[in-house]
């Protein structure tokens, strides 16, 4: 099963590869790709260039358990990144491997936001990240129905489907986020033991995230 992790990862942290490795484990994921996106569709430009978002992500990897690596297609693509496209790029090169698309329960309950986001459902898999303790927001219409149908329990069983299937999964519950880095990084306070020492050394020799965003 390849497992795809999408994101901006501006910058990548330790919240996004624990969370990672957590779905690796479960469902023994012999390749997880990490996806760093070009120009997001549904959010602000990110504050670090592409080229300098894959090396921080490189520099974050470098060191880590076979079988993570990354996949810069949306990067090499001009454009608006659309996971429409990018999953059915991966299709067209894994015609019957079971392809899941990893989400946080927030970016998740946003589907019907994204383009073209019913034909998702064709293409891959979606393996929704929860983590404990934390409040989510609800399902509604026609996201609801399709979790309440396609909703499997049994990750053997669903790692044996191609497409269209949904689990969810608790991972790690760390309190760390991109933005929460970035504003630290802004206010001249240090994000040490929050991300890799090697992308911290990267953001502070190119000066990133001086200013707030």
């Amino acid at each position: 099963m390849l497992g795809i992790f999408g994101g901006t990862f501006d910058p990548v942290h330790y919240g996004h590869l624990r969370t990672a490795l957590d779905v690796k484990e479960t469902l023994r994921l012999s390749d997880l790709r990490f996806l760093p996106c070009r120009i997001p569709s549904h959010r602000s430009s990110p504050g670090a260039s592409p080229q300098q978002r894959l090396r921080m992500l490189e520099l974050a990897l470098q060191n880590a358990d076979t079988g993570f690596s990354i996949d810069r297609r949306e990067l090499d693509r001009e454009g608006t990144s659309y996971m429409v496209d990018t999953l059915a790029s991966l299709r067209e090169e894994n015609l019957s491997r079971s392809i899941c698309l990893i989400l946080g329960i927030d970016a998740f309950a946003d589907l019907p936001y994204w383009h073209r986001w019913g034909e998702l459902f064709n293409l891959a898999n979606f393996v929704v990240m929860r983590r404990p303790n934390s409040t989510e927001p609800e399902l509604t219409g026609e996201l609801a129905d399709l979790v309440l149908e396609n909703r499997m329990e049994d990750t053997g069983e669903f790692a044996a489907s191609p497409f269209g299937k949904i689990v969810f999964l608790e991972v790690t519950q760390l309190a760390i986020s991109a933005t929460g880095i970035r504003k630290l990084i802004a206010c001249g306070k240090s994000p040490r033991y929050l991300l890799p020492d090697p992308v911290l050394e990267m953001i502070q020799s190119q000066g990133l995230y001086r200013t707030a965003s």
